[in-house]
């Protein structure tokens, strides 16, 4: 049995009507929001869909369906939490994870401490086992445009 597992995660959404982005748990002031069943926080999204991919237990929409009116306008620092309770269950814990929004705007880089202070909190982490980056794609394909905004998540489990 190994002491390791990886997993890796996506997510995006599209913007639509609102004034903030929910980023890594954090409120950013924005021109749009996203249009999302929960706060559509792609961040927080692609980090589960890490978590539970590691293990093999399915993506966070099995987990938390659109189609499920619970989780209409839900923080997504639920999800998080149920994630790692599954994890912690199974006797694994997040070793670190690196998380890489793409988007043109909003900027992410002042808010990413902040970000990386929320995760490592609910995760019961260190600070520095939690990396935010950003890039734009080049004002290529949607995020380009400036139709929406994606992340992808990496995190190493390691036994607890």
């Amino acid at each position: 049995m190994t002491d390791i597992r990886i997993g890796q995660g996506l997510d995006v959404h599209a913007f639509g009507a609102g004034d903030h982005v929910m980023l890594g748990g954090v409120r950013i002031p924005h021109t749009q929001g996203v249009q999302a069943h929960s706060d559509g926080d792609v961040v927080l999204h692609a980090l589960c869909d890490a978590m539970l991919g590691a293990l093999a237990l399915g993506d966070i929409g099995r987990h938390f369906p659109p189609s499920d009116p619970r989780w209409k306008d839900a923080d997504s620092r639920v999800f998080l939490r149920h994630c790692q309770a599954l994890l912690s269950e199974r006797g694994w814990r997040v070793g670190n994870c690196d998380i890489t929004v793409i988007c043109e705007a909003p900027k992410v880089g002042p808010h990413a401490l902040a970000m990386r202070e929320v995760i490592a909190a609910e995760l019961g982490i260190a600070l520095d086992a939690v990396s935010i980056k950003a890039t734009t794609s080049e004002r290529l394909g949607f995020t380009g445009r400036g139709e929406g905004i994606a992340a992808q998540a990496v995190c190493l489990l390691v036994r607890a």
